[in-house]
C-alpha cells in the first residue's frame, strides 16, 4: 500500500499580489481625498502591475517565497512611490501632499538596509529591489520638476535607465563596481534635491541652481563609474590576451 502526503507551498507571487492590493487601496484613498486624474490612475496601476509582476518573477528565480522584513520595508516604499506617480501625472495635484509622500519614501530608504543587516537577511535581490525603487522615485520626481523648470531636468531621472540601456550594447558596463561612499551620497542627494524643488518653496533661480547641482553631481558620479568600468574591461582584455598568447605560440610550433 502506498501512502502520499499533500504538501502546500507558498507562491512567490503571493506577497507581490498583496502589495498590489495595497497599491490599489492607496490609489482609492487618494482618489477619495485629493482626486487623481485618469492618466495618474493609469500610470500608477501600470507601475504597480509591472512592479509586482517583476518582483514575483525575481522571487521565483531566487527560490524565495517570502519577502522578509527588509524587502517588506522596500515594498512599502515602492507602494508610496506608486502614490507619487499617480499625483505626478495628475495636473493640479497638491504639491504639498506629493512631496510629503515622497519624503516618507525617501526617509525609509535607510531603514530597509539596516533591517537587512541586523537580521542577517542581506540579499542581491533586496539590494537590486531597493535600487530600482530609488531610481523610479527619482524618475517621477524629475518629471514633476521638469514640467515646471525645464525638460533638461528630466535627465536626472533618466540617467539610470540610459545607463542600463547602454549596458545591453556594452556588456562591460555590467561588471561590479567597488563600493564608494561618494556614490551613495550623490544618490541620496538626488531625491532630497528633487523633493525640495518640487515643494515650490525655493525661488525659481535657486530651484534651477539646485537641479543643475543635482544633475552635475550625477554626471560626475556616473562618469567616474563608467571610466572605472572601462579601465577594468581593458585590464581584463589585456590579461586574456597574455593568457592566450602562449597557447597560440605553442600550437604553431
Amino acid at each position: 500500500m502506498t501512502f502520499s502526503t499533500a504538501t502546500t507551498t507558498t507562491s512567490p507571487f503571493r506577497a507581490p499580489l498583496a502589495g498590489f492590493a495595497a497599491q490599489l487601496l492607496l490609489l482609492a484613498a487618494l482618489l477619495a481625498t485629493v482626486g487623481v486624474g485618469t492618466w495618474g490612475l493609469i500610470a500608477a496601476v501600470v507601475y504597480g502591475a509591472v512592479l509586482c509582476g517583476l518582483l514575483g518573477y525575481a522571487l521565483q528565480r531566487a527560490g524565495m517565497t517570502r519577502l522578509g522584513w527588509a524587502n517588506s520595508v522596500t515594498f512599502a516604499r515602492a507602494i508610496l512611490t506608486g502614490g507619487v506617480t499617480a499625483m505626478v501625472f495628475t495636473p493640479g495635484a497638491p504639491a504639498a501632499l506629493l512631496v510629503t509622500v515622497a519624503a516618507v519614501a525617501l526617509a525609509m530608504d535607510g531603514v530597509d538596509g539596516q533591517v537587512a543587516r541586523r537580521t542577517g537577511t542581506t540579499t542581491a535581490l533586496g539590494a537590486r529591489f531597493d535600487m530600482e525603487v530609488d531610481a523610479f522615485l527619482i524618475l517621477v520626481l524629475s518629471i514633476f520638476t521638469a514640467a515646471e523648470y525645464g525638460w533638461w531636468a528630466l535627465a536626472i531621472g533618466a540617467f539610470r535607465y540610459v545607463f542600463v540601456a547602454a549596458s545591453w550594447a556594452l556588456p562591460w558596463l555590467n561588471a561590479p563596481l567597488p563600493p564608494r561612499f561618494g556614490r551613495k551620497v550623490v544618490a541620496a542627494q538626488q531625491g532630497v534635491m528633487l523633493a525640495v524643488v518640487a515643494s515650490g518653496l525655493l525661488p525659481t533661480w535657486l530651484a534651477v541652481f539646485a537641479l543643475a547641482v543635482a544633475l552635475g553631481s550625477l554626471t560626475w558620479s556616473f562618469g567616474r563609474d563608467i571610466a572605472c568600468l572601462y579601465q577594468a574591461s581593458r585590464v581584463r582584455e589585456a590579461a586574456r590576451s597574455r593568457w592566450s598568447a602562449p597557447h597560440r605560440e605553442h600550437a604553431l610550433v
